[in-house]
């Protein structure tokens, strides 16, 4: 129960702030570089949660058991491709590259 109220105390909180600063860059005249700083860094925070979603369902997102097969792989433990990617090229030794 403590962890919700302290979210909400700090969340709370940190809004109290950003709108302290942006009422004093808008109403007083003398407000300074703190209160911009405080109200674009608010502004651009409140911009990430439009651009993030849950990694389970993010395009391209790998699944977390493909990581611990090749982490188990690099370790000695069962026998598993590291990666699925094709092998690397080498270019022929002997040739110039010119």
């Amino acid at each position: 129960m403590a962890r919700p109220i302290a979210r909400w105390g700090v969340a709370l909180g940190l809004g109290a702030l950003w709108w302290w600063a942006v009422l004093r860059l808008a109403l007083v005249p003398d407000a300074g570089a703190l209160e911009a700083a405080v109200a674009a860094g608010g502004w651009g925070l409140s911009l990430l949660p439009v651009h993030c979603v849950p990694k389970a369902r993010a395009e391209g997102a790998v699944d977390p058991r493909r990581w611990a097969e090749a982490w188990r792989a690099g370790r000695g433990g069962r026998l598993v491709p590291a990666t699925k990617a094709s092998p690397h090229r080498r270019s022929d030794a002997g040739s110039a590259p010119w």
